[in-house]
């Protein structure tokens, strides 16, 4: 392989890598807090490429326009969705909030179906995003570019967020002991819900960015990325915000790269993500950047 061609798989690889880890950070938030999985994620994934479609196609919103109201409406539900489907089972076994959560993922993916219709749709690409930059010999889409910023930007803020403000330190210590926060006097609830927005905001941005990386829509879209997403916050250490980001950027390069150096094992792509995990799981259980933690019965 040319050193150009290893600088286009390079680019290619930050590209996906970022927007894999831009959608774990949603996962990580939300198993840091509640200890929970919340496999709906994908489908919120989904519901914001379509609400940007929606808003750019039927009302005719300008495409900044359609990305915010997409953000927002999707932070609305994923809020919504945690008071519905979530914490009503708080104080149930941790199998009857995931069965919960695997039941919300079918219903979102089958309403979508109902609503949106089963046939993909050509995702509407803003020139901005579409537009070729040539660096060097490289030639990369805007919005190759435009993801590894975004990510690096978004993960700053919420780290700022987590470590610097009144509201993260009390994520912090609803993530530590939910109940002694309460007896702290922190509105629990309020953090909770403060955390599925701020994940679900973070999913729909991925979707988004998915959707002009690959601009095709489909009610099941959410469903391999969502996947592989969360195999990423595993891997990095679930829990962990920086983890999740490592594990999406490893996850991503060792995607593209594998492919770029053993062409022949292209259909054999998504198998590379469960490897990994094997992998990393036998090493090292709790993620590379996890901590040990021993489960409350």
């Amino acid at each position: 392989m040319s050193f150009d061609s290893f600088l286009q798989f390079f680019t290619n690889a930050l590209s996906l890598g970022s927007l894999y880890a831009l959608i774990a950070i949603g996962y990580t938030m939300v198993y840091g807090i509640l200890r929970l999985i919340n496999f709906a994620h994908g489908d919120i994934f989904m519901l914001g490429g379509y609400i940007a479609f929606y808003a750019m196609m039927v009302f005719f919103m300008p495409w900044w326009v359609a990305f915010v109201v997409a953000f927002g409406l999707t932070g609305i539900f994923g809020v919504g969705l945690e008071r519905v489907a979530y914490r009503p089972l708080r104080s149930s076994p941790k199998i009857s909030i995931m069965i919960s959560a695997i039941g919300a993922s079918f219903l979102m993916e089958n309403l979508a179906t109902v609503i949106f219709g089963g046939r993909p749709k050509g995702f509407p690409v803003p020139e901005l995003f579409n537009k070729v930059v040539h660096i060097g010999v490289v030639s990369v889409m805007n919005v190759s570019i435009i993801i590894p910023i975004l990510t690096a930007i978004l993960l700053a803020i919420l780290l700022i967020i987590v470590h610097k403000t009144k509201t993260g330190m009390a994520m912090r210590a609803v993530s530590t002991d939910l109940a002694a926060a309460r007896l702290m006097a922190i509105d629990v609830n309020k953090i909770v819900s403060f955390t599925f927005g701020t994940g679900s905001v973070l999913a729909a941005i991925g979707g988004v960015m998915w959707s002009l990386k690959y601009p095709q829509l489909n009610p099941t879209m959410g469903m391999m990325p969502g996947l592989k997403c969360f195999i990423a916050a595993v891997i990095g250490g679930i829990g962990n915000i920086s983890g999740a980001v490592l594990g999406g950027l490893l996850l991503g390069f060792i995607e593209i790269m594998i492919i770029a150096f053993l062409p022949t094992l292209t259909g054999y792509r998504d198998a590379f993500a469960f490897v990994l995990l094997i992998i990393v799981l036998l090493v090292k259980p709790s993620g590379l950047l996890g901590k040990n933690q021993i489960e409350k019965v």
